[in-house]
């Protein structure tokens, strides 16, 4: 059996070191082949961390040919900005080299098991590779697997068949433990667990088993229509045609957005490059215009803009769960 855990520039140390060693105890516990190897896309380099910067060596390039376990880590830096060394955007940028193309193959091999750690599965959410697909992240990353159209479950892990993924920097442990078991055997993954006095943490989660019933809860919460509070005059200020600019943390995205008040309801397409979108319920909200849309890019999401106008100017901004919010401003041209 083999195990290569991928590295790439900005990956968080323990998303990596954690399973390397819990692997590599299982190594001396499994009487057939087992090796463990830190690889990378681009194949033998130091590969620089996120974490001041240490260099950890790749051995060699990722094999997707190989039959095993990959291991993605997350990112290490900082969650606060949208500077070059912050979380998102050293994922994106890792799901934007030779990383992205070869966990595509690796996802077709039958004979591969694909594994994340935190902000891992963020990297093939990125990728498009987890639509439709249960996983977890780190809890300030889950906003971002839903606007990739992924699943997100609230557990420490996620066995979605041949993706299994672990949520904070911590759940390395867990995640690597769960593997051992699940490839190795619960004899030898008890062992490696009494080796480093640490038991694993949490129940995995499986689509399996009974559903748990749902609980209905008394909502008091009041709603009122703003359709009903916001003049037609208001709804009539955002029609026409805009020409807008979305500042993305990785480039500039012309987006040119169709507005229209049809009934007293505002509706609106929105066309990217040869891509035309309808905008997914419009709403004013005060003097702003709310609604949801999914883009292809820079990358496949599902954003939610927020705009207000100021006579023929657009202001606002697009957000998609952790990553920073992009700021759009336009101009109406119809």
């Amino acid at each position: 059996m083999h195990i290569q855990i991928a590295l790439f520039d900005g990956f968080d140390l323990l998303d990596a070191i954690a399973p390397y060693e819990v692997f590599t105890a299982a190594e001396m516990y499994f009487k057939d082949d087992l090796t463990v190897t830190l690889v990378s896309a681009e194949g033998e380099r130091m590969v620089t961390s996120g974490v001041n910067g240490l260099q950890i060596q790749a051995s060699g390039k990722l094999d997707v040919t190989r039959k095993g376990v990959i291991l993605i880590p997350g990112a290490s830096g900082s969650v606060h900005d949208t500077g070059a060394e912050s979380i998102p955007v050293r994922l994106q940028q890792a799901s934007e080299t030779n990383l992205r193309q070869l966990l595509k193959e690796a996802i077709e091999n039958p004979d591969i098991l694909l594994s994340t750690v935190c902000g891992g599965s963020l990297i093939l959410a990125m990728s498009g590779l987890l639509e439709g697909r249960h996983a977890v992240t780190h809890h300030m990353g889950v906003g971002v697997l839903s606007a990739t159209n992924a699943i997100p479950v609230h557990a420490r892990i996620v066995d979605d068949g041949d993706i299994v993924t672990g949520g904070g920097v911590t759940s390395g442990l867990d995640v690597a433990l769960y593997l051992v078991e699940r490839e190795l055997g619960p004899l030898i993954a008890i062992a490696v667990e009494q080796l480093f006095e640490y038991e694993r943490r949490g129940t995995v989660w499986r689509n399996e088993g009974n559903v748990p019933k749902e609980v209905q809860q008394e909502n008091h919460m009041v709603t009122t229509s703003n359709d009903s509070i916001i003049p037609t005059d208001s709804r009539d200020d955002f029609q026409g045609k805009w020409d807008t600019t979305i500042s993305t943390p990785i480039g500039r995205l012309p987006v040119l957005i169709n507005l229209t008040n049809k009934n007293g309801h505002i509706v609106g397409t929105a066309k990217q490059g040869d891509d035309i979108v309808s905008l997914d319920h419009p709403v004013l909200e005060a003097n702003q215009l709310k609604w949801s849309m999914k883009v292809s890019k820079p990358l496949p999401l599902t954003l939610k803009f927020s705009v207000s106008i100021d006579g023929n100017k657009m202001i606002g901004e697009a957000k998609a769960g952790m990553l920073p919010s992009s700021k759009l401003v336009g101009h109406r041209i119809t």
